[in-house]
């Protein structure tokens, strides 16, 4: 048992080192990110959620504590205007550390629910996207009408909803045989990332950080719940694909 127990305790040093390693990497070059139609979907709190699946909450928790500690590094050693927000650790670590403990508890629910119930969550959430989406679409063309905004925010908005509307429907076809409770996690794991640091963002720095993205600062918790659904949906959907993906494979081996 002492001998098992150690085993266990090395196994998922490794894990932690491992996934915290790509992690980091991806948090500190381009490869974080992946252009989707009009927006990027980040990749970098991928490793917290597979780690959480695979190795339990305390994993995933210390996975997401070095994403979050080396996304601090990054704003330090490569600024963008938007950096200082990331130096505080409300913004950068918490929300990290989270997506982990979300992740798993998530996955251990919906596993309990069943398969139906996961189903149903999934295809819940992907239909509260299109929802926001398509109120998005609408508030824009409005805008587009008063001149408030340019003709290409409309159609980049269009293609967003399509993208969706099309993604959602192949995965349904190809992975609803597959662990649903996976996708499940996969998707609350995203969410917690994205509405954690944007709510830390909106509560310390609102206006602050509309500001230095040019924005208008009297709509400051609109911009950012716009950059949330225009950056979090395919972060969603990117979430569901390779963490589905990745994690029935190694269950395999």
């Amino acid at each position: 048992m002492k001998n098992k127990s150690k085993s266990s305790s090395v196994r998922r040093m490794t894990v932690i080192g491992m996934l915290g390693s790509i992690s980091a990497v991806l948090g500190m070059t381009p490869l974080g990110f992946i252009p989707i139609g009009p927006t990027r979907a980040t990749i970098m709190h991928i490793p917290v959620i597979i780690g959480a699946i695979l190795e339990g909450p305390i994993v995933g928790a210390m996975v997401g504590l070095i994403f979050g500690i080396f996304s601090m590094i990054q704003a330090v050693t490569n600024p963008t205007p938007i950096s200082f927000v990331f130096l505080n650790p409300l913004v950068s670590i918490l929300p990290r550390v989270l997506v982990g403990i979300a992740s798993y508890y998530s996955y251990v629910l919906f596993k309990r629910l069943g398969k139906k119930t996961s189903m149903i969550a999934v295809m819940a959430i992907w239909a509260l996207s299109l929802v926001f989406l398509a109120n998005t679409f609408i508030t824009q063309i409005n805008q587009y009408k008063l001149g408030e905004i340019t003709i290409l925010k409309v159609i980049l908005m269009g293609v967003l909803i399509i993208f969706t509307l099309v993604v959602g429907i192949v995965l349904y076809k190809r992975l609803k045989e597959q662990a649903i409770e996976v996708m499940a996690s996969a998707a609350i794991g995203t969410i917690t990332n994205t509405v954690g640091v944007l709510a830390m963002i909106y509560f310390i720095y609102a206006e602050k950080f509309v500001d230095k993205i040019g924005g208008n600062t009297e709509l400051a918790g609109e911009i950012i719940l716009g950059i949330g659904i225009a950056n979090g949906i395919p972060e969603i959907i990117v979430a569901i694909v390779i963490v589905s993906s990745v994690v029935m494979a190694l269950k395999k081996r």
